[in-house]
C-alpha cells in the first residue's frame, strides 16, 4: 500500500479517507495475529529466547583455557595424568603482563630494531620469560635473523633483517607487533597444557 499525503485547506474529503485507510491498516495487523507480527520483526528475539545460550567467555584467558580444555576432553588419547591447566594459567598470566604492563623501548639497529624490556614484580618475570623464548621463534622467520639476552632485570631483543622490506616491516611491528608474530602460540598452549615444557613452564609431575 502506497501512502499519500495530501494538503487540503477546506473540503474535508481527504480526512475521512485517511481514517478509513489507517482503520483497514490495523485491522489487517490484528488479522494477521501475534505470529504474523513477531514474523515481521527482526530475528533477535532468537538470541534472548527462552533456550537461548550464551556464546561470550566472558574474558579471554578463560576462553583460552576453555578452548584447551574441550580440545582435551574430545581426543582419546589425552593423558590426564600429565595435563596442567594451572602450567598454561601461568602462561597465560605472563602474556598478559608483558602484554598490558611491560615498558619496551625501541631504537633503530642495523637491519632492524634493538628494544630493551623491563618491568617489576611480576611483570619483570614474564619479561624475562617470554622474550628469550619469541626470540627463538622470530629466528626461524624466512629472511629475519633474532637473540635475546638478559640484562640485569631486562631483556633485550634484537631483530634484524637483509631485505628492505623485511626491516621496515621488522620497525613497523614494534616490539608487541614482534611478540604477536608467528602462528606458534596456540599449539604451545595445548603443549603447556599436555604438561610439555615450553616458555619456562613445566606441567606438574603425575599424581600432583
Amino acid at each position: 500500500m502506497t501512502a499519500t499525503t495530501h494538503r487540503t485547506g477546506r473540503g474535508g474529503g481527504t480526512l475521512p479517507a485517511l481514517l478509513l485507510a489507517l482503520a483497514l491498516a490495523l485491522a489487517a495487523g490484528f488479522a494477521g495475529g501475534p505470529a504474523s507480527a513477531a514474523g515481521d520483526m527482526p530475528h533477535h528475539g532468537q538470541a534472548h529466547g527462552p533456550h537461548a545460550q550464551p556464546v561470550e567467555p566472558g574474558q579471554s584467558a578463560f576462553a583460552a583455557l576453555a578452548e584447551i580444555v574441550a580440545i582435551l576432553q574430545a581426543d582419546p588419547a589425552t593423558d590426564w595424568q600429565k595435563v596442567d591447566l594451572g602450567a598454561l594459567r601461568r602462561h597465560l598470566v605472563d602474556m598478559d603482563e608483558l602484554t598490558m604492563r611491560a615498558v619496551a623501548v625501541e631504537e633503530p639497529a642495523p637491519g632492524g630494531l634493538r628494544i630493551r624490556v623491563s618491568g617489576a614484580g611480576r611483570t619483570g618475570e614474564a619479561v624475562r620469560t617470554m622474550v628469550p623464548a619469541h626470540a627463538a621463534e622470530l629466528d626461524r622467520m624466512p629472511g629475519w635473523t633474532a637473540r635475546a639476552e638478559l640484562d640485569g632485570a631486562d631483556a633485550i631483543l634484537v631483530v634484524a633483517a637483509g631485505e628492505p622490506g623485511e626491516v621496515a616491516r621488522i620497525r613497523g611491528l614494534g616490539f608487541f607487533g614482534l611478540m604477536a608474530t608467528g602462528a606458534h602460540h596456540q599449539a604451545h598452549h595445548l603443549a603447556i597444557a599436555r604438561g610439555a615444557h615450553v616458555h619456562g613452564h613445566q606441567g606438574a609431575p603425575p599424581g600432583r
